[in-house]
C-alpha cells in the first residue's frame, strides 16, 4: 500500500491515508467476524482506531515521506461457516470499503463546492484538499489491492474463485510475488495499468455526485 507525491501535500495526505487504511483493515476484520472468525476482534483489530492498524515502520514512513502501510488483519479461515465464500468476502471487504469512502467523499466534496468539479484549477482549502486526497488514495488503494498477486487482496479473491488445482499453482509463486510486485511498481508498469481504471472510477463517482446534487 504505497502512495507517492509532493511532500508539501502531507497536510492533506496523512489524514487521508490514515482514514483509508483504517477503514480498509476494519472492513476486513468486521467481515471476518460476520463469517464466524473472531480472531481480529480478540486481537483488538475490529476498531476504527488507526493506531491499532498502523505498522510502526509504515507509520514512520507516513510521517517522513507521506506513504505507508498497515498491519494485515489476522484471519483464520478455518473458523468461517463457509471457508471459500468467507475468504472471498473478507478479501473484497477492504477494497470495497475504500471505494465506498471515495464515493462518499466525492459526494460531500461536490455538495460543499456547490456542484463544481473537485479538480478545478483554484487552490483548494484544507478541507477540499483533504477530501480530494481521500478520494484519490481510497480509489488507488482499492484497485491496487485487487491486483491478483500475493499478499494483496486480489490474490485471495482469485484463490476463492479458482478450482483447487489452479489455486495450488498460484500459491506456488507466493514467495516470489512481492518481488514481482516491487518490480512492477519500480518500472511503473503497474501504475500505468491502474491509472486508466482509476480515471474511469473517478469520472463515474463524479457523475454520480453531480447527479445527486442536481436532485437537491
Amino acid at each position: 500500500m504505497a502512495f507517492f507525491g509532493d511532500v508539501t501535500d502531507l497536510l492533506f495526505r496523512i489524514p487521508a491515508l490514515l482514514i483509508a487504511i483504517t477503514f480498509h483493515e476494519y472492513a476486513h476484520a468486521r467481515m471476518a467476524y460476520a463469517w464466524g472468525d473472531s480472531t481480529a476482534r480478540h486481537e483488538g483489530r475490529m476498531t476504527l482506531n488507526p493506531i491499532s492498524h498502523l505498522d510502526p515502520l509504515g507509520a514512520l514512513m507516513v510521517m517522513l515521506v507521506g506513504f505507508g502501510w498497515a498491519r494485515p488483519v489476522p484471519v483464520n479461515p478455518y473458523n468461517f461457516t463457509d471457508r471459500r465464500r468467507g475468504m472471498l468476502w473478507v478479501a473484497v471487504a477492504g477494497p470495497g470499503a475504500n471505494l465506498l469512502l471515495a464515493l462518499a467523499a466525492t459526494i460531500i466534496l461536490v455538495f460543499s463546492t456547490g456542484g463544481l468539479p473537485f479538480y478545478r484549477a483554484a487552490a483548494p482549502s484544507i478541507f477540499e484538499g483533504t477530501m480530494i486526497w481521500i478520494i484519490l488514495i481510497n480509489i488507488y488503494l482499492a484497485i491496487f489491492n485487487f491486483v491478483p498477486l500475493p499478499p494483496l487482496d486480489g490474490s485471495k479473491v482469485l484463490y476463492s474463485l479458482l478450482p483447487s488445482s489452479y489455486a495450488y499453482h498460484l500459491r506456488s509463486i507466493e514467495a516470489y510475488a512481492p518481488f514481482i510486485l516491487i518490480l512492477l511498481l519500480i518500472t511503473r508498469i503497474l501504475p500505468r495499468l491502474l491509472l486508466p481504471i482509476a480515471s474511469v472510477i473517478i469520472t463515474v463517482f463524479h457523475l454520480v455526485a453531480i447527479y445527486l446534487f442536481t436532485l437537491f
